[in-house]
């Protein structure tokens, strides 16, 4: 009897342990099966990016109207962060009439030695900041780098890319949403 009762507890036990809960069963509230809040509110958000002079701010409404927008979050590290702004950088003629915010987490110094390494300050549609409060990653639940949301003239979301994107990739998305 004594086994049989050691033997029932253990398969319940186990149960117990390795069950995996399934997303049905987690509560609305759980973070990980929220909605992100991007899909609530498509619109630019507000972000607030200390820009690299380190005394001034880069808002949303700073964004030049009337522009198609790009928001991009990178790491200066990241080796398809780089990749995909050398892409964009090969055919800038493609994105001159673009708003381009670029929004990192990352220390200053690395923000500056991008900066420098890709000569942003040639380009004065692009826009470099650090989003010191964490702000952007959790509005678009950001899992992978980079990260591209786009916007048309409006400021209305078209749509969002994780991971490096051909550049006829990000052109078609704004073509095919966004022939104002």
């Amino acid at each position: 009897m004594k086994k049989a009762f050691l033997a029932f507890v253990s398969v319940i036990l186990c149960h117990v342990l390795f069950a995996q809960p399934t997303t049905a069963n987690q509560p609305a509230t759980d973070p990980t099966n929220a909605e992100a809040p991007f899909k609530r509110f498509p619109t630019i958000p507000p972000f607030h990016l200390l820009q690299l002079d380190s005394s001034t701010y880069l808002t949303k409404d700073d964004v030049r109207k009337g522009r198609k927008t790009i928001i991009m979050y990178f790491s200066p590290d990241c080796e398809h962060c780089k990749h995909q702004t050398e892409a964009i950088l090969a055919d800038f003629k493609e994105f001159k009439d673009m708003n381009i915010i670029m929004a990192t987490y990352q220390p200053f110094e690395e923000l500056k030695e991008f900066n420098t390494h890709y000569r942003m300050a040639e380009h004065p549609n692009v826009k470099l900041g650090r989003d010191e409060k964490f702000f952007l990653p959790p509005f678009y639940k950001i899992r992978n780098l980079p990260y591209l949301a786009l916007y048309d003239k409006r400021g209305n979301l078209i749509t969002t890319f994780e991971g490096t994107q051909k550049v006829d990739t990000i052109l078609n998305a704004f073509d095919g949403k966004d022939r104002h």
